[in-house]
């Protein structure tokens, strides 16, 4: 990697918290908000046993507490790179990997300065989505990202209503088109919302002639001509479509292949991680869990990482999640419910879990193997104060909610090059 002192500016974002409060703008290059996200990264790192270092990607967000030992709030994304955990390198040293290879994630971390040159991390949560897709999530709250969408998701209702039917009216063909598929959608946040979306058509068998807009009744013809079309739509914040821009590409059906789709009964197939069909074996992985686990407390699954399926004797799942300790007691309540919230101190588990689902015998089989990533630590903080609830920071501290133009790490700064980071400055 060439170390360049390069930070892209990109969108502000605007402020999250709800009190007014002194706001002012942080510089990309603002040496103590890369110390701390340094920190936080490296001690991210430390703590993986195999695989390679994550690269710092871009900064998004940045809040500090207003005070003498000031506390930073870090959002930031990483990718993977090419460096092996076990090696003497620093992440800065790392390039990203290829990016159908790497895999790419967001963390939240809380990271205090203590003197000019220490900084110590306090908490931090990273979510990783490994190789070969788009991070898909509804939890962005960043004023400016662009970010991946579900192609299932509701928000696109409109957006494609509005997209089939002005290819229809704006076009010459004989016959309607209809929506055959979504293949790729991004979202982005502004006054309002900007979209781009991938997706597919086909024709069907109304007739213009016949039909003045698409029914029930219209089917896909066998050898229909297909499109593909990438469409880009501004919708305001009364959900109307105000700006939109279609550019479609059409095949004659006969000449429109996809890629050849390996067919393998008893290989195992990605399936979407929120998908109802893993409601069941879930429900069953947590309870052998919590069945085999001889804390005090009952385990709640907090996120599941990746879930694929197979058919087998019956139907296999494998599923990768994270578990956390929850504030409801074996001894005190029956089972676990709905009703136990996360014990934001408490224990992390990653979790393995393979279910075998036999419909037949009315049977189910978990076998579930966790590995603890320890318990959330804090520092010793002012009272009243808790990095989870930034209400109480707002209620007991002048917050400087600093608003960070978003920052592409494209290489460590000069003066990081020439003197390194020692490890003793580092947590």
């Amino acid at each position: 990697m060439k170390l360049i002192a390069i930070f892209l500016l990109c969108s502000r974002l605007l402020p999250s918290l709800t009190q007014e409060h002194h706001s002012e703008e942080i510089d990309c290059n603002d040496e103590d908000v890369f110390k701390a996200v340094d920190s936080a990264l490296q001690k991210y790192n430390s703590g993986s046993k195999s695989g390679n270092q994550f690269v710092l990607y871009r900064i998004t967000e940045v809040n500090k507490t207003d005070e003498q030992k000031p506390f930073y709030f870090i959002k930031y994304q990483i990718k993977e790179g090419d460096c092996p955990v076990q090696s003497d390198k620093t992440w800065q040293d790392c390039d990203y990997k290829e990016a159908a290879q790497a895999a790419t994630g967001e963390c939240t971390a809380t990271v205090g300065k203590r003197g000019n040159t220490k900084f110590t991390v306090a908490t931090q949560t990273c979510q990783i989505t490994p190789a070969g897709g788009p991070v898909v999530t509804s939890q962005y709250d960043c004023f400016g990202c662009v970010h991946p969408i579900s192609t299932a998701s509701p928000d696109l209702e409109p957006f494609l209503r509005h997209a089939i039917q002005h290819f229809n009216n704006r076009t010459d063909r004989s016959h309607l088109f209809a929506l055959k598929e979504v293949k790729q959608a991004e979202k982005q946040m502004v006054i309002g919302w900007n979209y781009k979306v991938t997706y597919l058509i086909q024709q069907t068998n109304c007739s213009k002639e016949n039909f003045l807009f698409l029914t029930p009744d219209c089917k896909f013809l066998l050898k229909g001509d297909i499109g593909e079309c990438i469409d880009r739509a501004y919708m305001d914040p009364k959900r109307k479509i105000t700006s939109f821009s279609q550019k479609c590409d059409l095949y004659p059906g006969e000449d429109f292949v996809p890629l050849p789709t390996i067919i393998c009964r008893g290989c195992p197939k990605e399936i979407p991680v929120d998908s109802p069909e893993l409601a069941e074996p879930l429900k069953h992985s947590i309870a052998k869990l919590n069945a085999e686990n001889n804390g005090t407390f009952y385990f709640k699954i907090d996120t599941v990482k990746r879930a694929t399926a197979q058919v087998i004797a019956g139907r296999k799942y494998s599923i990768e999640f994270l578990a956390k300790e929850s504030t409801c007691s074996k001894e005190s309540d029956k089972e676990l419910t709905e009703d136990c919230e996360i014990n934001l101190l408490g224990e992390i588990l990653e979790c393995n879990a393979d279910v075998i689902v036999v419909p037949w015998e009315d049977r189910i089989y978990p076998t579930v193997n966790c590995q603890s990533l320890g318990k959330t630590s804090m520092l010793k903080r002012p009272p009243g104060f808790s990095p989870f609830r930034s209400v109480q920071v707002e209620e007991t501290h002048e917050v400087t909610n600093r608003r960070l133009r978003h920052c592409e790490y494209k290489g460590r700064p000069r003066e990081a090059e020439a003197k390194p980071t020692s490890p003793s400055e580092v947590s």
